[in-house]
Parts: structure tokens; C-alpha cells; sequence
């Protein structure tokens, strides 16, 4: 079945792609600051919080810095959103399996170049703000993404791998539907948690919160951002709570199940990983920019290497 231009679009905006990812994640935002706050022995805020900032930087003022490079810092929080949007769409179409035209889309490798996108415009945006404090923290976002897209890509590799060498995730899902879902094997498992803590440093939570650091410098890469642009920064992160687990649950663990009790399973798959994410937040303090490198390089790195030997070696 081939998709209209109409359904493309529907997809793009609608559903699985901009209006349900950007609800989804706001919620899910809300759901990191109220676990986040009892673990900190706090109430939390309301429901409606998430929503209410979302909307109140949309009518705020947009001041730009006059030594910036006004065009690319405009451009950059569009572009990054418009990633977001289409990596959603892809992992969403596929993990849903929706329309039965999932054949048509969700390519692992136009998956990962979009994720990259994201992060390369922070950079860029952070660096053309004409602020000291943001291109130090779009320096920082630089070594961050030199230290986990590596151990990042071997986990997509051993899923890869396991799935019989193709790229595509509808032929990773139909994989597991046939033979299991791959955490069940020792190779799938390491990849998991490795990629789970990978997902933490893309998303630059803590401890990986590195280029941000506000106790140092100030929101980083997005220091000088007010307004709507602010609120586009603020969408495609919290999209990301939506997007990058339904990734690691089409990848390791067997996508989603929307028939009978399957529903139950598959909510639990993602509030599982989301209330892990936010644990793993609040338990850890950041770290050096040095030891994110060590710990990347000299630890996941070759636990993702030797997790990919071992699905090479069918285990």
C-alpha cells in the first residue's frame, strides 16, 4: 500500500508525529518533575504546568543578541524540531504498524541521521547566540556527542545484527514477533543498557547534563533563548521523552501490542524505561566533561563492541 500525500502529512502532524509526540512528552515531562519531585521529598507541580510554560513562551518577546548570527539562530530550534517531528514519525509508523504501509518507512540509518541533526543544531544555535557561556556550552555538547554516538551506534548494530543485517525496523520487529524480543539474549541485553544510558546523554540529562549545567553556565547553548524559540527548544526535548524509548523498545524490545492485555504490556514497556531515565536522573550528581568521555569511551564503548561480537556469534 502506498501512502497519499495526504496520510504523509497526517502522519507528520497529527498522528504518530508532532501534535501526539508533543502532547505525549509534555505529559511525560510532567510525570519526570513529579517523580523527580518526590524524590526529593517536594509536591510536584500540577498536571497542567508543562503545558502552561509551553504556551506562555509562545507569547512571549524573542530578543536575539546583536553580535549573533540572527539567521542561524532562528534556523537552528526550527530545524531541531523539525528532526524530532520526523523521528517520531519514523520509529511511531513503524512501532504502531499503522495503516499497514510501515513497510514504506523507519530506516535505522535515516533514524540515526536525524538524531544527529538534533544534536548539531544545538551546537550550531548555541554557537551563533553571541554569548560566551553558550559557545562554551555548545563546545561541551560537541565532546558529549563525540563520546556516545559511538557506544550508539554499536547498539543499533547489534539489533542490526540480530535481525539478519537489515536496517529497516519493521524487519527488526517482525524478528522478534517471530523469535523473541532481543533483550531475552546476553548480546541484546548489554546493547539494551548501554543504549539506555546513551539515550541519557543525548537527551543531556543528568548526570550527562554537561553542556547545559546551570549551576556554571546557565542553560549553556541555550542561554539567550526567550520566547517562542525557547518554547521549540522546550517541544523537541520533551518530544525526545517520546521518541528515543519507543526507539529502544522497537530495537530490544519488541515494539508495541494493541490488542487485548498486549496494551498494558506495551504502556508498561515505556513508563518502565521513562521511570528508569528519571531515577537515573535524580540519583547521579553531573559529571566532568572528562570523565563523560572516559566512561563512554573506555567503558560503554566496549561493552556495546562486545555485545556486538556476541550477536555476530548468534548469542
Amino acid at each position: 500500500m502506498k501512502a497519499s500525500i495526504g496520510w504523509l502529512l497526517f502522519a507528520i502532524l497529527i498522528f504518530p508525529g508532532l501534535f501526539f509526540t508533543g502532547v505525549l512528552g509534555l505529559i511525560v515531562g510532567w510525570l519526570d518533575r513529579k517523580v523527580s519531585a518526590r524524590v526529593q521529598y517536594r509536591v510536584g507541580p500540577p498536571f497542567s504546568q508543562n503545558f502552561n510554560d509551553f504556551f506562555k513562551l509562545l507569547g512571549k518577546e524573542t530578543i536575539i543578541v546583536r553580535n549573533g548570527i540572527h539567521s542561524l539562530f532562528v534556523i537552528a530550534p526550527l530545524v531541531a524540531l523539525g528532526s524530532t517531528v520526523l523521528i517520531a514519525t519514523l520509529v511511531g509508523i513503524t512501532l504502531f504498524q499503522w495503516l499497514g504501509v510501515a513497510n514504506d518507512f523507519g530506516d535505522l540509518i535515516v533514524i540515526m541521521y536525524l538524531m544527529m541533526v538534533f544534536s548539531v543544531m544545538v551546537i550550531l544555535g548555541g554557537s551563533a547566540s553571541g554569548n560566551v557561556y553558550s559557545s562554551l556550552g555548545a563546545g561541551r555538547e560537541i565532546k558529549l556527542l563525540l563520546a556516545d554516538e559511538l557506544a550508539f551506534i554499536l547498539v543499533c548494530l547489534v539489533a542490526v545484527i540480530k535481525a539478519g543485517y537489515t536496517f529497516r525496523l519493521d524487519a527488526i520487529l517482525a524478528t522478534q514477533q517471530a523469535q523473541g524480543m532481543f533483550i531475552a539474549s546476553p548480546s541484546g541485553a548489554i546493547a539494551f543498557i548501554v543504549g539506555l544510558l546513551c539515550l541519557q546523554a543525548k537527551m543531556t540529562l543528568p548526570p550527562f547534563h554537561i553542556s547545559e549545567a546551570e549551576t556554571e553556565i546557565v542553560e549553556g547553548p541555550l542561554m539567550e533563548y526567550s520566547g517562542p524559540l525557547l518554547g521549540f527548544w522546550k517541544l523537541s526535548q520533551a518530544m525526545l521523552w517520546v521518541a528515543l524509548p519507543f526507539l529502544l523498545i522497537a530495537l530490544f524490545l519488541g515494539g508495541f501490542t494493541v490488542e487485548g492485555y498486549g496494551i498494558l504490556w506495551s504502556l508498561l514497556k515505556y513508563v518502565g524505561i521513562v521511570v528508569v531515565m528519571i531515577l537515573i536522573k535524580n540519583t547521579n550528581p553531573r559529571i566532568r566533561i572528562d570523565t563523560a568521555l572516559h566512561f563512554f569511551w573506555k567503558i560503554l564503548t566496549p561493552l556495546a563492541f562486545l555485545a556486538t561480537i556476541l550477536a555476530v556469534l548468534g548469542v
